[in-house]
């Protein structure tokens, strides 16, 4: 019990010293104290001595010797106290003070084991690392790379002013090569043969060939304008992607070629009575 009041003692007043709490020291010292027992009684001898079994060394026998001589020296002082129960581990602040002294002075005032150096603990050589609690505002956040995006100035006004410029452009060449004329005077007792509707509305007129007119003209249109307005509110998937939105593309590619196919039937494949012709034989009946 002596050896181990000893062994406990040290290395408490050493933990002590070094900032631990009262608790963790307590705990630390004890395990210490263990492993000298098990040391003294030959259980952590290395493979040679296991296989032939040896007397202590003289010169650990001496340390063995003196070390506990200081320990009971340490233990007889620590239970002639002043009757506050410091034999028993519970420390007041005063006898908690003294022993740090203490134990700095046994040091020659090197303030305690340092973080990352070995020490002797027990009879055993231990090093010491710091161990820190880092605050959660010090970590660094890791964000994803944003490689999709840009600013607006000057990306994208930049691209928008280029392809302003092309339109214009564009527009400038077309207006001055192809000569487009104004019609007549509106007459409203003759009806122009074919009548034909504007481009964009020519999809449509090429409708009511095959479909009731309330079918073609009311049901369809709505459906597609109602369609149109909903699709965003019902397709959730935020990629720009073609091959994560492949349900979405097909629809809306579906969509393009069927109103064009009716815009192209009905501009350059209808003659007079807005009858099916063939351009290259009958002529083009289309005029801007």
């Amino acid at each position: 019990m002596a050896e181990e009041v000893e062994v406990d003692q040290e290395v408490y007043d050493e933990l002590i010293a070094a900032g631990k709490s009262e608790r963790i020291a307590r705990a630390k010292a004890k395990a210490a104290a263990m492993r000298k027992k098990k040391a003294a009684a030959g259980e952590q001898m290395g493979p040679r001595e296991a296989s032939a079994p040896q007397a202590p060394a003289p010169k650990a026998k001496a340390a063995a010797g003196a070390d506990a001589a200081e320990g009971g020296a340490v233990a007889t002082k620590s239970r002639s106290g002043d009757g506050n129960g410091a034999g028993n581990g519970a420390l007041t602040p005063q006898e908690r003070q003294a022993r740090v002294a203490a134990a700095l002075q046994q040091k020659g005032g090197g303030g305690g084991p340092q973080p990352g150096r070995s020490t002797k603990l027990g009879g055993q050589d231990h090093t010491h690392r710091l161990l820190a609690m880092v605050p959660p505002t010090g970590i660094q956040q890791i964000r994803g790379k944003q490689d999709d995006k840009v600013y607006t100035w000057p990306h994208l006004i930049t691209a928008e002013f280029v392809c302003l410029m092309a339109v214009t452009a564009v527009t400038t060449v077309f207006s001055a090569l192809v000569n487009a004329p104004l019609g007549d005077l509106a007459n409203a007792n003759l009806t122009p043969d074919p009548s034909k509707a504007p481009w964009y509305f020519m999809g449509l007129q090429e409708m009511l060939r095959y479909l009731h007119p309330m079918v073609a003209g009311v049901t369809l249109p709505t459906v597609f304008l109602v369609g149109l307005m909903a699709f965003p509110f019902m397709d959730k998937n935020p990629s720009v992607r073609p091959e994560n939105r492949k349900t979405a593309y097909t629809i809306f590619t579906f969509f393009l070629v069927f109103w064009a196919v009716l815009t192209m039937a009905g501009s350059f494949f209808r003659g007079p009575g807005f009858n099916w012709v063939w351009p290259w034989v009958d002529g083009l009946w289309f005029t801007l």
